[in-house]
């Protein structure tokens, strides 16, 4: 396969001008602050599962407008004191799974906690527990156009904000050291990462997104060969007359201008021969960084599956460094 963007050169120095509205700031304090207003209290109770050596916790904790998310929490078995904490977003389609399924964190010595995706779980993995109890006008199949006319219906408001709140709950939990936690994930959950790094401000102490989706979205939608950008693409072949309304929609929840606000420790990861979220799309939000302790990984031969377990081993190496007492 052929690269399926840009040369390594010119990724390093993309910076597209990517739309921000003026009251992008007001528009999330007000949409969190709601969020927190509304109340409710994270619960944990033990998992049903066949794994003995981590200590595995059903999580429900208040999201957006208070609505039930669900997350695992695993973490070492007696443990010594508060330890550090990642919280890990879901792709595109996938939902937390079974208890005991994605314990790479907690093995590595930290509380992990893997939130499910609100209305997703169902396209790949072992599926998800948590609903969107929200309607939605005319949209193409998947999530990238529920709600789409307007920022305040869209979908990825009530995600982005359940991210907030994971992190709130995440620090809340009194065997977690809340002066560490880092947020993850790949793909859409790399993108969900820089959202709620950015809103949390300094309750998030590292990001590490992984080939992250939901970043300069008109080039993905422009650019990708696959994957969810094309739902945006399809839905503006038929709403001809929406363009403008849409791509204003979606700059209220483009990681280029959540990266812009991000200072604690990023370590992000592409590849170049992503056809799903093309490269350019990804060091468009990590060139707008404003952390001065950045690197990016780059996989120049794989496609969106990104650098798999060899960049695990990376993350688990520079978090170790950035957490250590």
């Amino acid at each position: 396969m052929p690269l399926s963007d840009l040369t390594h050169d010119e990724l390093l120095a993309f910076r597209p001008d990517v739309q921000e509205p003026a009251d992008f700031d007001a528009f999330w304090e007000r949409t969190i602050a709601s969020a927190r207003e509304a109340g409710g209290v994270p619960e944990l109770t033990p998992a049903d599962t066949p794994v003995t050596q981590l200590r595995i916790d059903d999580l429900v904790f208040p999201g957006f407008g208070g609505e039930p998310i669900r997350a695992w929490v695993s973490r070492p078995l007696n443990a010594d004191g508060p330890l550090p904490a990642v919280v890990q977003y879901q792709g595109y389609g996938g939902g937390r799974g079974l208890a005991g399924e994605n314990v790479s964190w907690a093995l590595a010595g930290y509380v992990h906690v893997f939130v499910d995706t609100r209305g997703q779980g169902s396209g790949w993995g072992s599926g998800g527990d948590t609903a969107d109890p929200h309607g939605s006008g005319p949209a193409t199949p998947g999530v990238m156009t529920r709600g789409i006319h307007s920022p305040e219906t869209y979908y990825y408001r009530r995600v982005f904000t359940d991210a907030v709140r994971a992190v709130d709950a995440t620090r809340a939990l009194p065997f977690v050291d809340a002066s560490r936690v880092a947020v993850a994930g790949g793909s859409q959950g790399g993108g969900i990462a820089l959202a709620a790094a950015a809103l949390s401000g300094d309750a998030v102490s590292a990001v590490l997104p992984d080939v992250a989706f939901l970043c300069a979205f008109r080039r993905g939608v422009e650019v990708a060969v696959g994957g969810p950008y094309q739902e945006l693409a399809t839905y503006l072949s038929v709403h001809r007359d929406e363009v403008a309304d849409v791509f204003r929609t979606v700059s209220y929840f483009d990681g280029v201008n959540f990266s812009r606000r991000i200072h604690a420790p990023s370590l992000f990861s592409v590849a170049l021969m992503d056809t799903v979220v093309p490269p350019s799309t990804t060091f468009a939000a990590y060139n707008h960084l404003a952390a001065e302790d950045r690197t990016i990984e780059v996989y120049p031969f794989n496609d969106h599956e990104g650098g798999g377990a060899l960049h695990f081993r990376t993350q688990a190496a520079w978090l170790a460094a950035r957490f250590a007492r």
